[in-house]
């Protein structure tokens, strides 16, 4: 594996699996694919868990972590071509890429989307600027319209908990004050659509996701009825995606939040969430607190997915 930006690039997901439950059986046994080796952790956006996931990930295979903030501990950067830079920017990426690519191995990038144009953020061009420029591999810490290390670790979660082989999952829109990207749902989405488990995606009218990601998923429009009989419940926020709305809040009812009378409509489903997550918006304290949120195992798995993927980059260099 030369570069990781979608759950779609693993050709065997089951064989993915595997190796991943090998990883969290065996944190330390394959050291020296890392030794002597680098990761430079580049983000452009905050992170919590990605931040400490990866880099705990890397130092479990005997890497060397660097980790640079943009924009906190490093000038700001230019990344669009042709601009004349008289402002607060005073270098640019693609001179800075090559120099970062100079001082590793691997790149990990966390470059969020910024809602603003649909077609500058699916073009994913960042990340793709890092791929063309660094001469290292690349991969995502979350990109504008996917986070597969999250997805990665969502699908182990899954895998370990499930109690049917073809469990019915459900992702659920839910509100929250702020307009956020689509990444998350999209790669949820994405990877789902790679198993053979009951798949339904529920959310009001007007937060259809792009239909690349929405797949072969059913879409309801009724939360309630999604959540009949499911086996896991995903909550998400996300902001519209078609047209001139994009990137937009469309709707705050808060009847969308995930509370204890719609999940005892599902199949005493699971609760699961990336975090962090808005409590009484998302969903309320009763459901994340009960046994059946696993909003801390599938956080802890996120350093299994980092290392399952760092892994394999790392075999190739």
């Amino acid at each position: 594996m030369k570069h990781f930006t979608s759950i779609k690039q693993l050709e065997d997901l089951g064989a993915t699996l595997e190796a991943a439950k090998y990883v969290k059986e065996n944190p330390f046994a394959d050291q020296e694919l890392g030794k002597n080796k680098t990761l430079l952790m580049i983000f452009f956006n905050s992170s919590l868990r990605t931040r400490l996931s990866t880099q705990k990930a890397a130092l479990n295979l005997g890497m060397n972590v660097i980790v640079l903030d943009v924009n906190q501990g490093a000038w700001k950067l230019e990344t669009e071509r042709g601009v004349i830079m008289d402002g607060d920017k005073p270098e640019h990426l693609l001179e800075a890429i090559p120099v970062m690519g100079s001082y590793c191995d691997v790149i990990g990038v966390r470059a969020f989307a910024g809602l603003q144009d649909r077609d500058y953020d699916y073009s994913e061009t960042i990340i793709n600027q890092f791929i063309k420029y660094s001469g290292k591999p690349v991969f995502s810490m979350e990109a504008a319209t996917r986070h597969p290390l999250q997805t990665l670790a969502d699908l182990l979660t899954i895998e370990e908990h499930k109690k049917t082989a073809k469990p019915k999952v459900v992702l659920t829109w839910a509100p929250h004050p702020k307009a956020l990207p689509q990444a998350v749902p999209n790669s949820f989405a994405e990877g789902i659509n790679m198993t053979d488990y009951e798949f339904v995606i529920t959310h009001p009218h007007g937060y259809e996701l792009d239909p690349e990601f929405v797949g072969n998923a059913k879409v309801e429009y009724d939360q309630r009825k999604a959540f009949e009989g499911a086996d896991f419940i995903y909550a998400k926020n996300w902001s519209a995606y078609a047209g001139e709305n994009y990137g937009k809040i469309l709707c705050d009812d808060r009847d969308w939040t995930v509370d204890e009378e719609k999940m005892a409509l599902t199949n005493n489903a699971f609760f699961m969430h990336c975090l962090p997550v808005r409590r009484n918006m998302i969903v309320t304290d009763g459901v994340i607190e009960s046994p059946q949120s696993l909003v801390i195992p599938e956080a802890a798995n996120r350093v299994v997915s980092a290392q399952t993927i760092l892994k394999e980059i790392l075999r190739e260099l």
